[in-house]
């Protein structure tokens, strides 16, 4: 249920270092001459090439040297902000000239500070060119390969040899920024700086006296953190936790939010280290992060919130008890995308656990998360459904859900992932399941007495989701229909769209469940004279004529089929003597058909002839034949055609044709509202649903054992 993803996405970021800062100049003849522009790419290549022949040649501690050969890295460096020309850097040989100036030179005097100053300032310049070269995957292995990472650590145990504490602190962050660059999505190197001692020499760093140090160490060992349960051992093994536990409660931005990030790197599938992060006294810390100014430090942490509950009830339970749910949900409103997401992710986990789900509910969560169903952004969209699945769970939420409007949203939400789609069906699974007793009695109490809005969204929410046995107290008992069925009328398009999906959803369930429609007809079989004598003048003793031609029927016959040709022929009408019986107002092919359906009691229908057909079967009271009609009339039934095919059932009393068009007319609303004659036929079909519905509702219910 985890969106792995979307954890690996937040994880990872702001992991690279853009490698920017600025140098402070130690003299005026040291200041980096600006970089002239190049006519050409041929051009830029002999100045990158004559820029690295520079660097290779002026190794020492001497300042003419280091003056040049910072100058030369300075010029490498602004280039290399440029993506397209850092693999045009690393093809004339940058890499190995850059490598030779990181590593450490004999000062020429005892005691003379001066030159190692120099070099730093080198150092730290090279280890920069070095990072935004590693920027791209293809060179990491390159830059390793050449012995840089080995000088890389040594630069960040540089404060133990002695010098300007300003010249070391720069150099160290360098060197740090630059191993988080060649390490980024490299598990390889991520395990080599572990093996080459720079774990340690980073968790020590963590309580260093500057804070970009420490900045920069944290974030080293946050990538080094990521997806590598070595390096995360080795990282507890170092005693990391008290340090990165203090640095959460930094008041600078940039401390804490490397802090909760190395935590939530280490604690990520790895549930004893999760521990450890507790016991260290991280969960307070933590939660006071979700009302930080700095929307990196609340993201990380809400993700932090849900990995420590993802697997431990207890845990869940602390977290809300601590303070974390009002700010949680807070963090909803932000306009912070990412702010939006993790809360989400946070919030999900907790409402998984029977004692916060209406503490979040209660606190307005229930609102914010809806609003997010709407969102393009699959992540936040399954998150926010995730956590609206928790709160499900709770019968106290249900009124909530309901009165906000929630059914609505999971009913004509678009949902982007199938996994979404999965979760918002099992969250209206159980909103279903808890739709009795206490529930409904609350339902029931504000379908009579809250506000008309309300009383229309809990009729709403019944339509979908009530009992069979519950729906003529819901629907009759207590004006649910006539709250559904007032919507209809509405003048907001979703309010009409809504009532019609509620509505079809209700009438379909109403007419499948029912005794009366699950137990066979049971009238007396007939016996049908067979095809063979249709139109067949053998012991024929009446004759109808049809448009001029003659058609031989068998009076007994007519007789046991239909009331109508019983009085004809057993009455006191004129037909009753008469041999030939002229039929003025039924085609010849519509009379032959329903006369066949006389003698075999079966008949094939055309849906040209079909309406035809059924004025002639409701002519002569051919109730079955009439039924067999109407259902082939219904299955033609379109968006164009359903407005005259109502009028028509009305004309002809054909009731389950009317019905259908009453489903279709409910079940097609989008493309129907754009009609201009909807409005006009939903005011005519509404007292027909009233009788509709009435009648289904106080049918008997079908047993279980039925």
């Amino acid at each position: 249920m985890a969106n792995q993803k979307n954890r690996a996405t937040t994880a990872k970021r702001s992991l690279k270092r853009m490698l920017e800062r600025e140098f402070e100049e130690y003299e005026d003849d040291r200041k980096v001459s600006k970089i002239e522009s190049c006519d050409s790419p041929s051009g830029l290549m002999c100045e990158i090439r004559s820029q690295v022949e520079i660097l290779n040649s002026t190794n020492s501690l001497a300042k003419p040297d280091c003056v040049a050969s910072r100058k030369a890295a300075n010029f490498l460096s602004q280039i290399a902000k440029t993506e397209d020309t850092v693999s045009l850097i690393v093809d004339c040989g940058a890499v190995p000239a850059l490598t030779k100036h990181l590593q450490v030179l004999s000062s020429p005097k005892e005691g003379d500070d001066t030159p190692k100053l120099y070099k730093h300032a080198v150092e730290e310049e090279c280890a920069a060119v070095l990072g935004l070269l590693a920027f791209k995957p293809e060179h990491q292995q390159l830059i390793v390969d050449a012995g840089a990472l080995t000088h890389l650590v040594d630069l960040l145990n540089r404060h133990k040899i002695g010098c300007s504490y300003q010249a070391h602190s720069g150099v160290i962050c360098r060197a740090a920024d630059t191993i988080t660059n060649l390490a980024y999505e490299n598990s390889s190197i991520k395990s080599l700086v572990r093996i080459e001692g720079g774990i340690p020499a980073l968790v020590e760093l963590l309580e260093f006296g500057d804070d970009e140090v420490q900045r920069a160490a944290a974030g080293t060992l946050r990538t080094l953190a990521y997806r590598n349960d070595e390096n995360k051992k080795k990282i507890i093994e170092c005693n990391a936790l008290p340090a990165l536990v203090l640095m959460l409660q930094s008041d600078d931005a940039s401390i804490h939010s490397e802090a909760v990030g190395v935590i939530g790197n280490l604690v990520h599938s790895s549930p004893d280290i999760k521990n450890e992060v507790l016991h260290a006294g991280a969960l307070q810390p933590v939660i006071r992060l979700l009302s930080s100014s700095c929307s990196v430090s609340q993201k990380e942490a809400a993700l932090l919130l849900g990995q420590f509950a993802a697997a431990d009830s207890d845990c869940k339970v602390h977290i809300a008890q601590r303070g974390a749910v009002q700010p949680l949900i807070e963090m909803l409103h932000s306009q912070d995308l990412q702010v939006k997401e993790m809360s989400a992710f946070a919030l999900g986990r907790l409402a998984q656990d029977s004692h916060n789900q209406a503490g979040i509910a209660q606190n307005g969560g229930i609102v914010p998360l809806l609003e997010l169903l709407d969102s393009e952004n699959e992540s936040l969209q399954h998150n926010a459904a995730f956590a609206l699945f928790g709160l499900a769970d709770n019968e106290d939420n249900v009124a909530d859900f309901i009165k906000f409007g929630g059914i609505q949203k999971l009913q004509r939400g678009e949902f982007i992932a199938q996994r979404t789609r999965i979760c918002i069906a099992k969250t209206c699974e159980r909103l279903e399941e808890k739709i009795h007793g206490r529930v409904l009695s609350h339902l029931l109490y504000l379908m009579r007495v809250a506000d008309k809005a309300v009383k229309k969204l809990v009729a709403l929410a019944l339509a979908h989701f009530c009992r069979p046995d519950d729906r003529k107290n819901i629907f009759l008992d207590n004006n649910g229909l006539e709250l559904l069925l007032e919507l209809l009328e509405s003048r907001l398009p979703k309010q009409k769209k809504d009532v019609s999906v509620a509505l079809h959803k209700l009438a379909v369930k109403a007419t499948s469940v029912t005794k009366e429609d699950a137990t066979p007809l049971s009238s007396n079989p007939r016996v049908y004279l067979g095809e063979q004598y249709v139109n067949n003048p053998t012991l024929s003793d009446v004759t109808f004529v049809v448009e001029g031609r003659r058609f031989y029927a068998h009076r007994i016959c007519l007789i046991a089929s239909s009331e109508a040709f019983r009085a004809m022929f057993d009455g006191g009408y004129r037909e009753r003597d008469v041999e030939d019986v002229e039929i003025p107002n039924i085609r010849w092919d519509v009379f032959e058909l329903m006369m066949r359906f006389i003698y075999t009691g079966s008949v094939d229908i055309n849906i040209d002839i079909a309406q035809d057909l059924l004025r002639a079967a409701d002519q002569y009271l051919l109730d079955s034949l009439k039924s067999i009609c109407e259902y082939a009339i219904a299955q033609d039934i379109s968006v164009d055609n359903v407005s005259l095919t109502y009028e028509f059932s009305e004309a002809f009393n054909a009731m389950s044709l009317r019905r259908a068009c009453i489903l279709f007319i409910l079940e097609h609303y989008d493309k129907l509202s754009m009609k201009p004659w909807y409005s006009r036929l939903i005011r005519r079909i509404i007292p027909e649903m009233r009788s509709f519905f009435a009648k289904e509702f106080t049918k008997p219910i079908q047993s279980s054992q039925s």
